[in-house]
C-alpha cells in the first residue's frame, strides 16, 4: 500500500500521506468514509465524501507528475472538511459536462453534491477541498 504516514489524532482530524495509486483508491474512499461516519456524518454526507475523494484521488493521478499528496478530513461546526494537496499549482476546472463523454463529470457533480468545493494554492501546490454538512438540520436553522 502507498501509504507513507498515518497519522489519526482524534475523531477531530484524520490526515494520511499516500501516494496515489489507481487500484487503491476504494481503499481511501472506505477511509474517508469511516472518518466521517465517525465525525457523525450521515448516509448523505458519506456518499459525498466517498465521491468527493474518489475525484480529487483520480485528478492527481491523471494529471499530477508527483502522485505524494496529503489527504486530510477535518472536523468543523456540523461540517466535515476534505482536504487534498497536490503539488501542482495548476487549478481545478468544473465544467458542465459531455453526458456522452466517459469521463469529466466529477467535479460537477461534486460541486453539485457537496456543501461547498474549492481550491487554494500555496507555496509547492495546492489544497483542492470540499465540505459536508454532518447534520443537514444544522444548515436550515434548526
Amino acid at each position: 500500500m502507498a501509504v507513507v504516514e498515518r497519522n489519526i489524532a482524534d475523531n477531530h482530524i484524520h490526515a494520511w500521506e499516500i501516494t496515489v495509486e489507481a487500484r487503491e483508491i476504494e481503499v481511501w474512499r472506505r477511509e474517508v468514509a469511516a472518518a466521517v461516519r465517525a465525525m457523525g456524518g450521515d448516509r448523505a454526507a458519506v456518499e459525498t465524501a466517498r465521491l468527493g475523494v474518489s475525484e480529487l484521488l483520480s485528478n492527481v493521478w491523471r494529471h499530477v507528475a508527483d502522485r505524494r499528496c496529503r489527504l486530510e478530513v477535518r472536523q468543523g461546526r456540523g461540517t466535515a472538511l476534505v482536504r487534498l494537496y497536490d503539488r501542482s499549482r495548476r487549478a481545478p476546472a468544473v465544467q458542465v459536462p459531455d453526458w456522452d463523454a466517459e469521463r469529466g463529470r466529477g467535479l460537477w457533480l461534486l460541486r453539485e453534491t457537496a456543501d461547498a468545493i474549492g481550491y487554494t494554492c500555496v507555496p509547492g501546490g495546492k489544497w483542492v477541498w470540499f465540505t459536508v454538512l454532518l447534520d443537514p438540520a444544522a444548515g436550515e436553522g434548526g
